[in-house]
């Protein structure tokens, strides 16, 4: 879509050396997961965080799923400096398809799986996983609707599990302690 291309190129007015080191960065922070993938072990191994850890960790290898290894093969949208002449790539060449952006769904599946259980804690997640989402239109390496989709599914993907978690594994617990008297 024309208007993507426009969008990005227009993005060209808020580049500065600065800003490029700090967009490379976040969008570093978003390869592969391993960021997402970290935290989510942490979150794990803390006694006091370990159901967070949880929806996290189940979030994201759901979210992983679905939008990387399904819906990234069956749309396999081109990237946008790939379809078009005047947008280039700041961080080279990308190894897999456009849509959805796997940075911004990775990201705001474990960011929401925080915010959920703990508003304090996830408000600094959802700010790092929102840049990092940025960044990969910064970098010309997703169109706008790659990134919106990917925030869709990192939004419904962990109240979905935050949900099934709950009713499948927490009451559950609840249900079987015995009562006190």
């Amino acid at each position: 879509m024309a208007w993507e291309a426009d969008f990005l190129d227009s993005m060209k007015h808020l580049r500065s050396p600065v800003m490029d080191k700090i967009m490379w960065f976040f969008s570093f922070l978003g390869d592969g997961g391993w960021f997402w993938i970290v935290t989510a072990i942490v979150l794990l191994v803390l006694v006091k965080t370990r159901k967070i850890g949880l929806e996290a960790a189940l979030s994201l290898l759901i979210t992983f799923i679905i939008t990387s290894l399904i819906v990234k093969n069956i749309v396999d949208r081109t990237r946008p400096y790939e379809a078009y002449d005047f947008l280039e790539s700041l961080i080279g060449k990308q190894k897999d398809s456009s849509f959805p952006s796997g940075h911004a769904a990775n990201g705001f599946a474990v960011a929401v799986s925080i915010f959920i259980n703990n508003k304090k804690l996830g408000i600094p997640f959802v700010c790092i996983a929102a840049i990092i989402t940025f960044s990969r239109l910064y970098n010309v390496v997703h169109y706008p609707t790659d990134v919106m989709a990917g925030l869709a599914f990192g939004l419904t993907i962990p109240i979905l599990v935050h949900v099934m978690v709950k009713k499948l594994i927490y009451d559950k617990v609840v249900e079987k302690k015995p009562a006190k008297d």
